[in-house]
C-alpha cells in the first residue's frame, strides 16, 4: 500500500497520545479534540490502508487533482471541490490519482460532540464523499487548526484547534441542511483572500477550488468585487500592513512575512508603489 514519505510544502502536526488523553478530559476542548492535521500539496503517491478503520473521524477536503477511498470495500472517486468524512472504526484506504494527484487539507477528529456532528451531516460509512458548494470556507477553518496546532499543543492552542474544527463539522452541518443557502462561489473565494492574506493563492488555484475555469472565474471576480483576484489579494495584504504597521512595532522583513511576501525587498516595493512612499516613511509619518 502507498504510504506517505512526505511532500514538498507540506505542514503536519500530529499530538502525542498521552496529550490527547489529557484533552478528552479538559472543559472546551474534550468537545471535539484534533489529534492530527495537515496539508499535503500534489500528493504523489500518497495513501493510507486501515483494515479496521481508526478510532478518529477522519476529515480529507480535495482542492485540487483527485484520488480515491474505498470505504467498507466499495470505492468512491474523488475529485476537487469535494470532501471525505470517515466515521471513527470502519474499514477504509485511500490513494492520489496517479497521474493528477491530490492536494488535501485533511484533520482527525475525536470527542464527546463528534457522533452527533456525523449525524447531523449525513456523512456516513455508505456516503463519505460530497460537493461543497463553499471549498474555502472548510480550508480556511482547517488552516486555522494546523496554525493553531503548529503553536505548540499548550491548552490555548488546542483550544483554538477545537473551537476551529467545531465551526468545521457546524458548516458540513449546514451544508446538509436542506434549503440552506451558501454564499455565492466569488463571495466566498473573496472572503477566504480577506481571511488568508498570507497564503501563495493563485487566480488558477482558486478557480480550481471553485470548479471554474481560470478565465470564467476572472471574469465573474471582476464583474462582483470591482477589480481581479490578483490585485484584490495585493489590496487586502497591503491594508493588512498599514495595520502592522500603525499598531505594531515589528520589523519591515516579519510584516512582510505575515502579509505573504518572502522577499522583505520586493515587499516594500509593491507597499511603495501602492503609497507612494516606503513602509518605513510611512511607519515615520505622522496621522491624526
Amino acid at each position: 500500500m502507498l504510504i506517505e514519505d512526505g511532500f514538498p510544502g507540506q505542514r503536519l502536526r500530529v499530538l502525542p497520545a498521552r496529550r490527547v488523553r489529557q484533552a478528552m478530559t479538559q472543559p472546551g476542548i474534550a468537545h471535539l479534540v484534533v489529534t492530527d492535521a495537515g496539508y499535503f500539496p500534489t500528493a504523489q503517491a500518497h495513501g493510507k490502508e486501515r483494515p479496521v478503520g481508526t478510532s478518529q473521524c477522519v476529515v480529507l477536503v480535495c482542492v485540487l487533482g483527485g484520488g480515491q477511498v474505498r470505504v467498507s470495500g466499495v470505492r468512491h472517486d474523488v475529485r476537487r471541490g469535494q470532501v471525505v468524512v470517515l466515521p471513527p472504526n470502519v474499514a477504509h484506504s485511500y490513494e492520489a490519482d496517479a497521474d493528477d494527484p491530490w492536494t488535501l487539507w485533511w484533520v482527525h477528529l475525536t470527542g464527546r460532540d463528534l457522533e452527533e456532528f456525523l449525524h447531523s451531516s449525513g456523512m456516513t460509512a455508505a456516503q463519505p464523499v460530497r460537493h461543497l458548494r463553499d471549498v474555502y470556507r472548510p480550508v480556511s477553518l482547517i488552516e486555522e487548526i494546523v496554525a493553531a496546532m503548529e503553536r505548540g499543543d499548550t491548552d490555548a492552542s488546542l483550544l483554538a484547534a477545537s473551537g476551529a474544527a467545531w465551526h468545521l463539522m457546524a458548516q458540513l452541518c449546514a451544508e446538509q441542511v436542506a434549503g440552506a443557502s451558501a454564499l455565492p462561489v466569488v463571495d466566498a473565494a473573496r472572503d477566504y483572500i480577506v481571511a488568508n492574506p498570507a497564503e501563495p493563492i493563485s487566480v488558477a488555484g482558486l478557480a480550481a477550488m471553485a470548479r471554474m475555469s481560470p478565465s470564467h472565474f476572472a471574469s465573474q471576480f471582476r464583474q462582483r468585487v470591482g477589480t481581479s483576484p490578483v490585485r484584490f489579494q495585493t489590496q487586502v495584504r497591503m491594508g493588512r500592513a498599514r495595520e502592522l504597521l500603525d499598531t505594531t512595532t515589528s520589523s519591515i522583513e516579519s510584516i512582510a512575512r505575515a502579509v505573504g511576501y518572502g522577499d522583505p525587498f520586493y515587499f516594500s516595493r509593491v507597499f511603495k508603489s501602492v503609497h507612494d512612499v516606503a513602509p518605513t516613511v510611512y511607519r515615520s509619518t505622522p496621522r491624526g
